[in-house]
């Protein structure tokens, strides 16, 4: 591929991403102007000035109105009819669809309380309005982000009218247009509900940090940082591109933004080493894709996550934490087993002996440390000395710290002007952009110790974040006595950037949750989950794995069309309470957690499924390959985090759900990154030396068993037994109120097969002889089982599905038994991997003497 395709392409791609419009003159100054208005409209909302001032307050609804409207003007003018096109002109229909677009979004906001007092009985204006914005709403998603949302909206717009003539199985009353319009965009369940919600009050603030630290230089940064820590190794370059992948995840949240920051340097220096151009590509996409589930950012839908399941940030990354640290040590790992089979060599330096390498690392380590030390010392301490003025004292100390470190970089000549130098030592390297770290601490300080909420410590973040994209350029030239003005006029225009590329990256994700709502709102308005329980069910023919085979599926396919956010939307809000609601019907404990975080990975794993994912054109325009060819290797190489769904699902020890103490969590820790590694090793058909068939095949058999060890527990000691319901009076007296029963029902369905179904039910805090019927159970004797009279309205046994008249008795109950620790049954897979290692070795060393002779 010529040079001048390849960048052909990646223009494509950012015209894909950004829009393709590059209008000169004045339209390109007013497309700034709105883009910066629409970034200090959300500081100026997560800021604490209006409330002070008692000014500028808006509520909920207001907020998200604004919102979309500035997404939906900046979608007509940005991106053409012809999606990916590169054109310069905005034509007059674009302006006219962009302000009324505009105006029916802000429709809300300009008439918010005449829409309040006519609630529930809106003007032939509302439903006409609330149409053509509908309308203009798809349009504006299908040129941001192609037809499927588009497409997928539709369709349940459709579902909405069209009830009465669908069968029975999916049929429903119907509804006027009158009432979807008004439920769609003139309430909080549709378009304006949570999903955007979430964009206008956290998405916005986390990608325009992003934005503001990759403009100010963070990303070159951590490409350097990445470069002096593991450059010089077999494979190296592949391994910093894992590693600055990971750290610009951090912050980005955006596959394609990461390829095309980090890749840009680490695809060629891959291939100059030894790496084909599809391979270099594919561990690019690979390591970007998994940026977006690298906490403290992550991606947008992990925001929406905290709405859905109404928990704080705080626990999303700590239950996000272990899965991401496992799945990038698991590629850098895989990179370094492709480096090996390909015969590469790591760069030639001084071999130091294994105590002075231990001593570094150790001094390393106790310095960070301390240095976190020392720093939660200082805070505390001022926050203690000056009272209500601490937040000042605070302030002024990570002020005084960040010139301290200008200061320290420009004296010592830390920074590298000419670009990447991959020689750079370690020290070096950190040092000389290490004030890049503080609006990062920052904002975990304040999401971790002050409990502040996301919007409030990103605000905090992005202060700090605009104070030293304005100075730092201006710090350094007064600290090398360079031309102060000139830098300062540089610090800028790389503030107004930073603002404008955060605008305008969030164009489609505005758009995206906005019509994603459209999804969410059918939901609620025509009650299809119950539906899809029952269509799912019959599919997976009633497993809990083939359900999440088919969830993970249906993931996969929207996300070749579907942006992450608008994926996790849609799939959550239709998959997850179905997965939970029939898992727990066939006896299986499921967290929702657990069901939300399945779907957020496969929305992820979606960027670079071919033939649709972005990240993999991105990184083919880099590396001149390819790009179905890339994004099928990135996809191979991405199955060792699509296996961790899986495994987090079954094993939600993984998810730190039960991990009680800082022991436990070493051991899953441990057999978790065992079990990756090895999983690995299986599929790259390489451990010490190259595998044999049935070798692979015992490795992933062992790396399912430091998965799941309690699999082979259940299997030899089962949990529980299977007891007749005539003893269930027994089991309910010595039954805890608050504890749970497993209970085995038969059930008529409508075609009137007769089934069984396991419910999981709380015991109430009643007499023992109510307690059954506390659970929503009316019955008399008939043998050894309890035949159901009724069940009661509104009653837990209601809520799960059951209903009277078809619900015909119940069998028994699952007395719990004594089981060992599960943990018992990891030595049989260890002492199977150590014959495994032993062979290996063996086999290694007779291939070294034949080659000697």
């Amino acid at each position: 591929m010529s040079d001048a395709s390849a960048k052909l392409r990646l223009e494509q791609i950012e015209a894909v991403e950004h829009g393709g419009r590059r209008p000169e003159g004045w339209p390109k100054q007013l497309l700034l102007a709105v883009a910066l208005g629409w970034a200090l409209f959300q500081l100026w909302v997560a800021s604490p000035i209006p409330f002070a001032l008692g000014f500028g307050v808006f509520n909920d609804t207001e907020v998200r109105s604004i919102h979309l409207a500035f997404a939906i003007f900046l979608a007509y003018l940005s991106f053409p009819p012809q999606r990916g096109r590169i054109s310069h002109q905005i034509p007059l229909l674009d302006w006219l669809l962009a302000l009324v677009g505009a105006f029916c979004a802000g429709y809300l906001f300009l008439f918010h309380h005449s829409l309040a007092e006519r609630a529930g009985d809106p003007s032939l204006l509302d439903v006409t309005l609330a149409v053509i914005g509908v309308v203009l709403l798809l349009e504006a998603a299908r040129r941001a982000l192609g037809w499927p949302l588009a497409i997928v909206a539709v369709l349940f717009l459709g579902y909405s009218f069209s009830g009465p003539w669908l069968p029975d199985l999916l049929a429903h009353k119907g509804h006027s247009l009158t009432r979807v319009a008004s439920h769609q965009w003139l309430s909080s369940e549709g378009v304006f509900g949570v999903a955007l919600g979430v964009s206008a009050g956290f998405v916005f603030l986390f990608v325009l940090f992003g934005s503001l630290l990759e403009q100010a230089g963070g990303g070159h940064y951590f490409i350097r940082v990445a470069f002096a820590l593991v450059g010089h190794m077999r494979g190296g370059p592949a391994k910093a591109a894992v590693l600055a992948s990971g750290l610009t995840g951090m912050v980005s949240g955006s596959s394609i933004a990461n390829v095309v920051t980090t890749g840009t340097f680490t695809i060629p220096l891959m291939k100059k080493v030894g790496f084909s151009g599809e391979k270099a590509g594919a561990i690019e996409v690979a390591a970007s894709t998994n940026g977006q589930i690298m906490p403290p950012v992550m991606g947008a839908a992990a925001f929406l996550m905290v709405e859905y399941l109404n928990i704080s940030y705080v626990e999303v990354i700590r239950h996000a934490a272990l899965p991401a640290l496992l799945s990038y040590l698991a590629l850098i790992y895989l990179v370094h087993l492709e480096a090996v089979k390909a015969g590469m060599q790591g760069e030639m330096r001084p071999v130091r002996r294994l105590s002075a390498r231990l001593l570094g690392a150790g001094l390393m380590l106790s310095g960070t440390l301390l240095f976190f030390l020392l720093a939660y010392w200082l805070v505390e301490g001022i926050a203690s000395l000056f009272g209500a003025a601490a937040f000042w004292g605070v302030a002024l100390l990570v002020m005084g710290l960040y010139v301290a470190l200008i200061y320290c970089e420009v004296r010592c000549d830390l920074r590298r002007e000419a670009g990447l130098d991959e020689a750079m030592s370690v020290g070096r390297a950190l040092l000389g952009g290490l004030h890049f770290l503080l609006p990062i601490m920052v904002l975990v300080w304040c999401l971790m110790l002050l409990r502040l909420s996301p919007a409030s410590a990103v605000f905090y973040a992005i202060c700090l974040m605009l104070l030293i994209q304005l100075s730092q350029e201006g710090l350094r030239a007064l600290f090398a006595r360079r031309n102060l003005s000139a830098a300062l006029r540089h610090g800028g225009l790389s503030l107004i950037r930073g603002l404008e590329n955060g605008a305008r990256n969030m164009i489609g994700i505005g758009v995206a949750t906005a019509t994603a709502g459209i999804v969410v709102g059918t939901v609620s308005l025509t009650g299809i989950g119950q539906v899809l329980a029952e269509l799912i069910e019959s599919l997976s023919f009633g497993s809990v794995f083939f359900m999440l085979l088919l969830t993970a599926l249906v993931c996969m396919v929207l996300g070749m069309g579907l942006p992450t956010t608008a994926n996790y939307i849609v799939v959550s809000t239709l998959m997850a309470p179905v997965i939970v609601q029939l898992s727990a019907a066939h006896g299986l404990e499921i967290p929702l957690l657990a069901v939300h975080m399945f779907v957020f990975y496969f929305g992820i794993l979606a960027d670079d499924t071919p033939p649709v994912g972005l990240a993999a054109y991105a990184a083919a325009g880099i590396s001149r390959a390819d790009p179905i060819r890339t994004g099928l290797q990135s996809f191979y190489y991405d199955i060792r985090t699509a296996v961790l769904p899986f495994m987090f699902i079954f094993n939600t020890e993984l998810l730190l759900i039960g991990v009680d103490s800082i022991g436990h969590l070493l051991v899953v820790f441990s057999s978790a990154l065992a079990a990756m590694l090895l999983f690995v090793s299986a599929t790259q058909g390489w451990l010490l030396a190259r595998n044999r068939w049935w070798e692979s095949l015992l490795l992933l058999l062992i790396a399912f068993s430091l998965f799941r060890p309690d699999y082979w527990r259940d299997w030899l000691y089962p949990p529980d037994q299977l007891q007749p319901a005539s003893q269930i009076a027994e089991q309910l007296r010595s039954t805890t109120p608050g504890d749970s029963l497993r209970l085995q029902v038969e059930v008529e369905q409508e075609s009137g097969r007769l089934v069984m179904r396991e419910l999981t039910l709380m015991v109430p805090d009643l007499p023992v002889a109510e307690r059954l019927q506390g659970m929503g159970f009316v019955t008399e004797a008939e043998g050894d089982s309890l035949r159901v009279i009724d069940i009661g309205f509104m009653s837990p046994a209601e809520n799960l599905g059951l209903e009277p008249g078809y619900t015909r008795r119940i069998v028994g109950y699952h007395e719990s038994l004594q089981q060992p620790s599960h943990w018992w049954f990891v030595l049989p897979p260890l002492l199977l991997l150590g014959a495994l290692l032993l062979g290996q070795r063996r086999r290694m060393n007779n291939n070294r003497e034949g080659e000697g002779r």
